[in-house]
């Protein structure tokens, strides 16, 4: 029977430091900002680390994010063209990551999300010492809806990777109920490690002159709910409400988002803009929504909770676990009667209520989602499977089962 690994307390540094290489597609959005904020904690620990990522995506923003954060980059950064499908070109790009983990000498595989996550634990490197494999979903194939074809094929995937994995690193409780529910019980050795964000995120936000009222920040894509909000917006307007809601963001979709405003005739209570950092975004909006049909941990709800922004979200996911008591103010999915209701409700708010209560939000991440916790979570992960490593090497030399030892030592 596998362990679960109850979330660490302070860490305990490994005796000699890792060669971690991080393993994932694209470099944008929450799962990117998760691989910079993890590099930046393990180069400080005394780690190198080195990415892989997709050559394609990201552009000028991933660019510089890349270059600023090279000096904690000991292992280097290594671009190849990588799919978000899957594709015939994920063989060469499979021999890539192979290549570079040998070239550094990675003792420490970390993948990130479903792409990430395949090539990490696929990728053969023979005649080097023993690599660990640890997985983040970042919820991804998780997030497809039970019983549709994707679901089954990315959960029969799931299921074949799982045995090459040594430790998974769930996000999010969701994500692990998730892969408990369709995929099995893990096979290695997993723990909850929550996102965690700064202390300086927690600093107030002071507003703009003349916010717009509701705010998105996000990828423009449907299944982040957009059509409900954008429905939801028109109610409000036919209501006497002229509010006004800034997009922020770009994807797939934002062209036939644009053609839906116009059709909503709301086109002159709707802007767009280009993906840019958050907080000076917060500033310009009241309420932050976030109406999505399915997400993991999502940073922009982090975010802005701890920057006590008034927030409207759906109950998906993990937000549930960011909420926590406040779960209850949730909104039920793909509902524009129950969207349009609970911002309605947060503009009717008398303000203090309303600094009050998300105040409380504000107070309640900081004691929960720490990024040096994160940090450590992870950290310790590792050095729990390199644990379990030696115990089943030790196991099979003396003729037991491996895993046999380990689960009895609590690992």
């Amino acid at each position: 029977m596998p362990s679960v690994l109850a979330p660490s307390a302070p860490l305990l540094l490994p005796a000699q430091p890792h060669r971690i290489l991080h393993v994932f597609r694209a470099p944008v959005g929450g799962l990117f900002r998760h691989v910079v904020d993890l590099t930046r904690l393990q180069a400080a620990s005394g780690h190198q680390v080195g990415i892989v990522c997709d050559a394609t995506t990201g552009g000028a923003r991933a660019e510089a994010a890349l270059a600023d954060l090279a000096p904690c980059l000991a292992l280097g950064v290594t671009r190849v063209p990588m799919r978000r499908n899957p594709h015939l070109s994920d063989a060469a790009a499979l021999l890539a990551v192979a290549r570079r983990a040998r070239a550094v000498g990675a003792d420490v595989l970390h993948g990130h999300g479903a792409k990430g996550g395949a090539y990490a634990r696929l990728c053969p490197i023979p005649g080097q010492a023993p690599v660990i494999r640890a997985y983040t979903p970042h919820g991804g194939s998780y997030n497809y809806r039970p019983g549709t074809p994707m679901h089954r094929l990315y959960m029969a995937a799931e299921g074949v990777l799982a045995r090459r994995t040594d430790v998974f690193l769930f996000e999010s409780e969701y994500v692990a109920q998730r892969h408990r529910a369709y995929v099995g019980t893990a096979a290695g050795l997993t723990r909850i490690v929550h996102n965690g964000i700064a202390a300086s995120e927690f600093a107030p936000v002071e507003p703009a002159s003349d916010p717009f009222d509701l705010l998105y920040v996000g990828e423009l894509r449907d299944a982040k709910g957009l059509p409900v909000l954008l429905q939801a917006l028109a109610r409000l307007r036919a209501e006497g409400r002229p509010v006004r809601l800034l997009m922020v963001g770009s994807g797939p979709d934002a062209e036939s988002l644009a053609g839906q405003v116009r059709t909503l005739g709301l086109a002159d209570a709707v802007a767009f803009e280009p993906a840019q950092p958050i907080r000076p975004v917060l500033a310009r909006g009241r309420i932050m929504v976030v109406p999505s049909f399915a997400e993991s941990l999502p940073y922009v709800v982090l975010e802005a909770a701890a920057a006590a922004q008034p927030l409207v979200a759906t109950n998906v996911g993990g937000i549930p676990e960011i909420f926590g008591t406040a779960a209850d103010d949730l909104v039920p999915p793909r509902d524009a009667s129950a969207l349009t209701a609970a911002i309605a409700r947060v503009l009717d708010e008398a303000p203090e209520t309303r600094r009050s209560r998300f105040a409380a939000l504000s107070a309640s991440v900081r004691l929960r989602f720490s990024m040096e916790r994160m940090g450590a979570d992870v950290l310790s992960g590792y050095a729990a499977a390199f644990r379990a490593r030696r115990l089943d090497e030790a196991a099979s030399r003396a003729g037991a089962t491996p895993g046999t030892v380990r689960v009895r030592s609590g690992l």
